[in-house]
């Protein structure tokens, strides 16, 4: 590694870039406990990363007993600084923000209980066919609009302007359909606004603009700069425009400050990150610091590295001599399932031939189908390889575990008023009891489930011995016990649902004989479901609420499609040594190197196309965007190619031994595939022909 340093001889301010594993974290970590060993206040060090997984290895460094006790350092995101001003200051500002009865205390609102709220706005303007222009769902209108709401507020933009925003980048041609679609979103952002400012409920964006009302006070500047001595700000990067307004003001007034920032970085550009703006902080600073070659790949993989860079003519960069290893093998199959089966069989050779861990294995994909997960998951299963993935945009009613664990929560609720669908209730008896397959479970929910009874669920021995022994009676068993458990909670008081949930899962299905038993992944799904529903009930209701009624309307809209927020413990999750399979920008954002790759369908347009979001725009509602300026398709076209050597770069300097690539001819929808990413390694190919490769 060569190092390169300008500015100060003593900096009191760094800014320190480099690519992905060149040690810049290890830098500042060790530039943290330097700041520790000097006796700087532990309460006076803030470190500040854009979401919360990053903090991860502060976290375990700062709880390493060798290097004393540091739990006082603070690790915050922009949003837990905003939410941590608005507590303190909400007497102070409430009443210039506009809320009612600032006197009262305000209710923070989470990804899924804003959308629950604005739900009722969205379904209204459905209703009266608002949004008859657009072809999506009441819930992605809910999304988008909770999404564009966010970007105005970290870009400092009036939300009111959105709709003038994303209709003007559209020209003079504009179609009609989108400007009404663009004003009933307007309406509906209004109405939810009105709405929260009349009940004090803060979401995101409100947080956003609170904390920017509150850095115009004297007062308060005073006391928020003056409350650390000492900052790091991790991944700059990926950072909002106002995370790099805020830190410019305030390196001026620390002792001392560091900055990361990663080359080829920005891959949260869709939540907001400006990784122009990041780089432009150098300038802030008293000193840089380049770190200009990564620790952790191979030669072969900076070869592949540099012949991609190549390709997508970066400046400076030099095709690699033919001579030379380039570190990716591919196959090229007819068909998606071929290529799988040959995924499959890499990964097992992988593991068994050269003892390689599962866990140092990602399997990435533009996107991750339920069908693709199912697919490839049954196939590593097979070959006695576990496998687990991470979806943050997945739905809860999405996850199977979480689906067994809300129907039954409806069997143990009647008083609901909701009667699960019998091939639910199948799903749920093959969860909970794993002795009971697919076919078995469909036979006993229609021999055992009773939607129109009041016991809702007959007990096995009442069942004909012929249907007994169809379903065996090592099912019997389990089931009866389930059942009695049910039986029991709803002869008692209801609780609320997140304690309903707890010991369902601790008093039954994670005992032998059930599915949840001794599965970490069953585990992770029903913490992240308890923790939505403790969430959402301290979010709307008070605390002597009924607890019918509040497990009622969560457990509705959660059929509706309630998206999942992103939960720590899905990323902890993953230390498990299993193969990860995961969305690329999933993979990105965990930030945690392998030694082997697949890419899965290297020719589909997925990895080049945005996903389609008619009513937001990533760059249209950033702050370097100038209002009224069309969107063009040479925009387009300039803004995908960045990102999309972004992500190959960014996954390429995340894998230290071999990038593996699946080519198929029909990719999973059955359409041809010849994306812009088939062409980048073609042009490879034809400069490096790689031997050992072929048809499936």
């Amino acid at each position: 590694m060569t190092e390169t340093y300008t500015g100060e001889a003593n900096p009191r301010s760094m800014f320190v870039e480099g690519p992905f594993g060149a040690g810049k974290t290890t830098f500042a970590l060790e530039t943290l406990f330097a700041w520790l060993d000097a006796r700087i206040p532990p309460e006076r060090i803030l470190v500040l990363v854009p979401q919360r997984t990053l903090a991860r290895r502060y976290q375990l460094a700062l709880r390493d007993s060798r290097r004393g006790p540091a739990g006082m350092v603070e690790l915050r995101t922009l949003g837990g600084l905003a939410k941590d001003a608005c507590t303190l200051y909400w007497p102070f500002i409430a009443k210039a923000a506009g809320f009612s009865r600032p006197e009262l205390e305000p209710q923070f609102l989470t990804i899924e209980t804003s959308q629950y709220e604005i739900a009722r706005f969205v379904n209204t303007a459905v209703e009266r066919g608002e949004f008859d222009a657009i072809s999506v769902s009441p819930q992605q209108i809910a999304r988008e609009i909770i999404d564009s709401l966010g970007k105005a507020a970290i870009n400092e933009l009036d939300y009111r302007s959105i709709p003038e925003r994303l209709g003007a980048a559209w020209g003079p041609d504009r179609p009609r359909n989108r400007l009404l679609a663009y004003a009933a979103a307007g309406r509906v952002a209004d109405a939810y606004r009105t709405y929260c400012l009349e009940y004090r409920l803060l979401d995101y964006a409100l947080q956003i603009e609170m904390f920017i009302l509150l850095l115009r006070q004297p007062r308060f500047r005073e006391q928020f700069f003056g409350r650390h001595s000492h900052l790091i700000v991790e991944h700059v990067e990926e950072e909002s425009s106002l995370t790099h307004r805020l830190v410019r003001e305030w390196i001026p007034t620390l002792q001392g400050a560091l900055l990361t920032y990663e080359w080829d970085g920005g891959h949260r550009f869709v939540l907001g990150a400006d990784a122009e703006g990041g780089s432009r902080l150098r300038e802030a600073c008293n000193g840089v610091l380049t770190l200009d070659r990564s620790f952790f790949n191979q030669p072969g993989v900076l070869n592949l590295h540099r012949e991609v860079a190549c390709s997508f003519r970066r400046p400076d960069v030099e095709p690699v001599p033919t001579d030379e290893d380039i570190a990716f093998s591919y196959r090229h199959s007819g068909f998606f399932p071929e290529m799988l089966d040959w995924v499959a069989g890499e990964v097992e050779r992988l593991v068994e031939q050269e003892s390689v861990p599962p866990t140092e294995i990602a399997i990435l994909a533009p996107y991750l189908s339920d069908a693709l997960l199912f697919s490839l998951g049954d196939k590593l299963r097979q070959r006695g390889i576990e496998s687990l993935s991470h979806r943050p945009s997945r739905a809860l009613q999405d996850e199977p575990d979480a689906r067994t664990l809300l129907t039954l929560a409806a069997l143990a609720h009647p008083g609901w008023g909701y009667r699960p669908p019998a091939d639910d209730v199948a799903d749920a008896l093959h969860g909970a009891i794993p002795v009971l397959d697919p076919i078995r479970a469909r036979l006993a929910s229609k021999v055992l489930y009773h939607p129109r009874l009041e016991d809702l669920l007959t007990p096995f021995d009442r069942v004909n011995p012929q249907m007994q022994s169809r379903m065996t009676y090592v099912a019997g068993q389990a089931y009866d016990r389930l059942r009695e458990w049910l039986m029991e909670y709803r002869a008692g008081e209801p609780a609320l649902l997140d304690h309903f949930f707890s010991r369902l899962f601790g008093e039954v299905l994670s005992k032998a004989g059930f599915g949840f038993h001794d599965r970490p992944e069953a585990g992770r799904v029903t913490a992240e479901l308890i923790e939505s529903a403790q969430k959402f009930r301290q979010a709307l209701y008070e605390t002597d609420a009924d607890p019918l009624e509040v497990g009622r309307e969560y457990h509705r809209i959660v059929r509706q499609g309630l998206l999942s927020a992103l939960y720590v413990a899905s990323w902890r999750d993953e230390l498990r040594d299993a193969v990860f399979v995961a969305p690329a920008y999933t993979f990105l954002m965990r930030n945690r190197p392998v030694r082997y790759q697949f890419w899965l369908d290297a020719g589909s347009i997925g990895w080049w196309e945005r996903l389609e979001q008619p009513l937001t725009h990533p760059y249209v509602l950033s702050r370097t965007w100038p209002a009224g300026q069309v969107w063009t398709d040479a925009d387009e076209f300039y803004r995908q190619e960045e990102m999309l050597y972004r992500l190959m770069s960014g996954l390429i300097r995340r894998c230290r031994e071999r990038i593996y690539l699946g080519i198929s001819d029909l990719g999973e929808q059955g359409f041809e595939q010849r994306g812009p990413m088939l062409r980048v390694f073609q042009q490879i190919l034809r400069r490096h022909p790689q031997p050992g490769s072929g048809e499936n």
